[in-house]
């Protein structure tokens, strides 16, 4: 019979085939006999000399010559401008589109390495060597929150960028040019790569070959499954998870916590205290996207996973800024993507008096609400943002809706499961209560996007009404109930919770759409699926089960009454 358990920060899966190894030997020692051309494709951020070092000594070290070839040596002398993205406006400061540009706009032609005499080794590698033509294709990859990280607090080498060896990091490069870019070039690639090789120690990286690396996404697809989380640090942050989940903060809290963001979220393949390799995330909606999302959410959303859950923490910390996110038409007319941000708030935790800001008061003047951003920003004169945007009590248990255009912000001493659409790099700000960062620079403040995107019709008591709404019972059984949390007809997806007493289970399916489910109360629960695969979730993890599962069980742990939030595509 499982038991309750503390939140796993490190939650990992077996293998489907093979084994996960440990150093550069075993790849090195696979290499196919007789002379050979080897492709290691793999993002800018990752330390690509020190790869090629290990690499080397590796190889040579089985009796093989081997040469080496830097594609990035290659690239064209206007290779970052042919792909970057493109602001709308131009000039934009802020945001850009994602770069729809391709891997191979890097080059004006395309390296290619020469055959090696006897049984030796030619070794092409950096972004785009798998352009080259080659015997074998390895992928050697990198999380993309240590790229992030790194920029952030200044600390990587000249050269992180795609296509920009000789500039510093940059953020909005990173992230609206680089990731869209080689996500794309990854996502082609991974049905033929031979190796997956995990860089995160450079010095003895983790890999697995390309039949288990497909045997094991196969797998994962069918069954529920977490992300690795983690947590980042920002002005605002609060401790909660530091105190409560044991993450050590980088800047001194643990303000935003990734549970389930598709674009940058992994998933753990290796034994515990073993190696192990962090797969993508979103090579199991690339790779199985009818298993993962259902074929109804495939249509619509193509192979991007359309649902995104996150912790705001802010219990020690301060609000958040007062921010909305871009209209439907807006988000794909200047930003580029085909569906926006709508967000939820659910008050996971908070401590007494907390407040959550949603949606305008009736007397709100968006006039004279602009006019004090850019007073705020041009003289730093505090905003009175209460006389424009409502304060609510934080009550545990409360989801709040957050349709896009509706200015929000998480107040101080709240832990908030944000269930949101999945983009999320278009956070349109416009107040920051004058906070100064670790630099003692203000943050940018896109006002001008925001008060384009404003929704002035929803204000008053229609915010309580529409976006503060009460639980309502969907269906019940015996010691168990499934309600409805928040549904609106412009948001593609509802937000529900099971509710279970000890020793009772409530029968669901994912009836070919996915759920996800996160534990907000109580010590626990056992997700059962009809095929016999078991899943135990502990208070504050979130697990994904793909539309594949079809019909599972969801089982109370430990005493007492277990709250699972539950979040799913509805029909459009």
């Amino acid at each position: 019979m499982p038991v309750s358990r503390s939140y796993d920060p490190l939650p990992s899966y077996p293998p489907a085939a093979g084994e996960v190894a440990a150093g550069w030997s075993v790849p090195a020692a696979a290499l196919p006999p007789g002379p050979l051309v080897l492709a290691v494709e793999g993002p800018a951020a990752l330390d690509w000399a020190a790869l090629a070092d290990g690499l080397a000594g590796a190889v040579r070290a089985t009796g093989r010559e081997a040469s080496f070839l830097d594609v990035r040596e290659h690239y064209a002398v206007d290779a970052a401008e042919r792909i970057a993205a493109r602001p709308v406006p131009d000039g934009d400061p802020f945001f850009t589109p994602l770069s729809t540009a391709r891997v191979a706009d890097l080059f004006d032609a395309v390296p290619q390495a020469e055959r090696p005499a006897g049984d030796g080794v030619s070794v092409v590698y950096g972004p785009g060597a798998a352009l080259c033509e080659a015997d074998v294709l390895w992928y050697a990859d990198l999380p993309k929150r240590y790229a992030e990280a790194a920029v952030a607090r200044g600390a990587l080498p000249v050269g992180v960028n795609l296509g920009r060896p000789t500039a510093p990091g940059d953020l909005v490069r990173l992230f609206y040019t680089d990731w869209p870019v080689q996500d794309r070039h990854r996502d082609a690639l991974a049905g033929r790569v031979e190796r997956w090789i995990d860089v995160q120690d450079p010095a003895r990286p983790a890999s697995l070959d390309g039949t288990a690396l497909r045997a094991t996404l196969a797998q994962l697809a069918r069954g529920p499954v977490r992300t690795r989380p983690y947590f980042n640090s920002t002005p605002w942050g609060g401790q909660w998870a530091a105190s409560e989940l044991g993450f050590t903060p980088q800047a001194g809290n643990t303000a935003l916590g990734y549970e389930l963001i598709a674009p940058e979220a992994g998933v753990l393949v290796g034994e515990k205290g073993g190696a192990q390799v962090e797969l993508p995330f979103q090579l199991l909606c690339v790779e199985h996207p009818e298993e993962m999302l259902g074929e109804d959410v495939h249509r619509r959303f193509g192979t991007s996973f359309p649902i995104r859950f996150d912790y705001l923490d802010t219990m020690g910390g301060g609000n958040l800024s007062l921010h909305l996110h871009p209209r439907e038409q807006y988000m794909r007319e200047v930003f580029g993507w085909p569906y926006t941000q709508h967000e939820t708030y659910y008050v996971t935790a908070g401590e007494d008096g907390s407040r959550v800001l949603l949606g305008l008061t009736d007397g709100a003047d968006p006039d004279l609400m602009r006019r004090q951003v850019e007073d705020s920003i041009a003289h730093g004169t505090p905003m009175p943002v209460e006389d424009h945007v409502q304060s609510h009590p934080a009550t545990v248990g409360q989801l709040f809706m957050i349709p896009a255009g509706t200015p929000h912000a998480s107040g101080a001493g709240n832990l908030v499961l944000e269930v949101s659409a999945t983009p999320y790099l278009y956070s349109l700000r416009l107040y920051d209560w004058l906070r100064k960062d670790a630099a003692g620079a203000s943050r940018p403040l896109p006002y001008a996007h925001g008060f384009a995107n404003l929704d002035t019709a929803r204000r008053g008591a229609d915010v309580t009404k529409d976006l503060v709404q009460q639980p309502r019972t969907l269906r019940s059984g015996e010691g168990w109930r499934e309600e409805v949390l928040g549904a609106l007809p412009e948001m593609f997806y509802a937000v529900h919770r099971l509710v279970v007493t000890e020793g009772h289970e409530a029968r669901d399916d994912t009836a070919g759409r996915f759920h996800i489910l996160n534990v907000a109360a109580g010590e626990g629960a056992v997700v059962e699926t009809h095929d016999g695969r078991t899943h135990t979730l502990a208070f504050a993890e979130t697990l994904t089960v793909p539309a594949s599962v079809g019909a599972y069980r969801v089982r109370a742990l430990g005493g007492g009454e277990v709250r699972i939030v539950k979040a799913l595509v509805v029909e459009p």
